[in-house]
């Protein structure tokens, strides 16, 4: 028991004063920049799939 006590004490050590956290504006600045990045990959994959399913629509009308 005495281990765990130890343990969890190091982590509350850890992340009370070793580790660096952002400021606020780091913190904004991060998550503006992911927002971006996810909107921009998520319209690459829509219009891949509108191209991909037009594409297969134009095929399906030629062989039916």
């Amino acid at each position: 028991m005495e281990k765990l006590r130890t343990l969890f004490k190091e982590y509350a050590d850890e992340l009370l004063y070793k580790v660096q956290w952002p400021s606020i504006e780091e913190l904004q600045s991060s998550t503006v920049t992911v927002l971006i990045a996810s909107i921009m990959i998520a319209l690459v994959v829509f219009g891949m799939d509108f191209v991909f399913n037009s594409a297969m629509k134009g095929l399906y009308s030629l062989v039916n």
